[in-house]
Parts: structure tokens; sequence; C-alpha cells
């Protein structure tokens, strides 16, 4: 699973890149408004990034006449935080639970 992940967290060690999705998380753009957002940047430039964020499944675009809008797509993000993170938190969660019940002197029947 690591290894199919790994070109998602290639696109995500990007600034620009991030940057992209976080404009795509209040919905979606078309790729003239994507390369508005960047005037630092050449259009080609933008649309490379975008390429590596379409190619680790972070981006979807469909034609509507010449126009391309942009979308994200979270599934790669969901499983990243289902492999690296999920874990973790259910771990933190139940020490937690646990000093909570050590503080307040109560079993695990909350006696």
């Amino acid at each position: 699973m690591t290894d199919s992940l790994d070109p998602v967290w290639k696109a995500l060690s990007d600034p620009t890149r991030r940057a992209i999705l976080d404009a795509l998380r209040d919905g979606p753009r078309t790729t003239t408004e994507l390369v508005e957002l960047f005037p630092a940047l050449s259009r080609f430039a933008v649309m490379k990034h975008m390429d590596v964020l379409r190619e680790a499944g972070l981006l979807r675009t469909r034609a509507e006449g010449r126009k391309r809008i942009n979308s994200l797509n979270v599934v790669p993000i969901r499983q990243i935080y289902e492999h690296w993170v999920s874990p973790y938190a259910d771990l933190w969660a139940s020490k937690l639970l646990r000093l909570k019940r050590d503080v307040e002197g109560t079993d695990d029947a909350g006696n």
C-alpha cells in the first residue's frame, strides 16, 4: 500500500501543489483560474504541477467545451490518513481516556 502512495507523498511535498489543492478545497476551478492564483509562475509551470497532482490521483479534470474544470480528489489523502494517522490517533485516544479515568478515580465501567 505504501508504494502505491509514493506519488501522493511526492505530490504533497511541494508547497505550490499543496496551495493548488487548498484552492480546490472550496470547489472546482478552471485551469485558467488556478493559473491566475500563481502570478509568479508561468502557465506552463502551474500546469506541470497540476500534472503531478493528476498522476497522483489528487486532481481530476473534466472538459466542458473549451474549459478544463479541475477538482480535488480526497481519496488518496484519506488513504494516507487511514494508514499513517488513524492508528496513532486511536493509540492516543485510548491513553488519554485511561489518564482521564485515573485522574477522576473511575474504572472502565465509570464507577
